[in-house]
């Protein structure tokens, strides 16, 4: 019997609100904000003379093994760059809860939830066939459409995830209780 417990992790981009809504629905659930939308808006602030040493010392924050290293990490981007770009420093500290989930977990669990991008190309390819269409006569219409697209888009999955093998396991450690519900209900 599935039920608000389904969801392990969400993995989401910086919707304002999103979160809230997600732990009024699913509290059990963790988030992780998507690092490549967090990396990329803090870079939009950045001269370009500036980015390629910024973008290095941004990515020693995300790539760093524990949440303790990464918040040095963050210390020192702020002692660096924080009066020059103090935008940047206030949106990873103000976002940190939601960036640093990842840290909980070993690396074959960061590499599945650190960024939105796989969702971001399926919904871009769902757009892309309902703007061609233009005006759909019915909703219904428009529902078949979209069903016969996700059919589509399914085919070119492989269906598997890479190095599922070990990304489970290491889910079954963190939420052994809450996977036991799902596979013995």
């Amino acid at each position: 019997n599935r039920g608000v417990e389904d969801v392990l992790i969400f993995s989401i981009d910086g919707l304002p609100g999103l979160n809230e809504a997600i732990k009024a629905v699913y509290p059990e659930s963790e988030i992780q904000r998507c690092i490549v939308h967090q990396v990329r808006n803090s870079l939009k602030f950045v001269s370009y003379k500036d980015r390629k040493e910024l973008a290095k010392d941004l990515k020693k924050i995300y790539t760093s093994s524990t949440e303790e290293s990464g918040k040095i990490e963050l210390d020192k981007l702020n002692e660096k760059w924080g009066k020059k770009y103090p935008n940047i420093i206030k949106s990873w500290l103000t976002n940190w809860i939601e960036l640093s989930t990842l840290f909980k977990y070993p690396p074959e669990i960061r590499t599945l939830i650190y960024t939105t991008n796989p969702i971001e190309s399926f919904n871009s390819k769902l757009k892309k066939v309902s703007k061609n269409r233009g005006v759909f006569p019915t909703e219904e219409s428009l529902f078949k459409l979209l069903y016969l697209a996700i059919n589509d888009i399914s085919k070119k999955w492989n269906g598997r995830i890479k190095d599922w093998s070990k990304i489970y396991p290491q889910l079954y450690i963190y939420f052994q209780e809450r996977i036991g519900r799902f596979t013995n209900g």
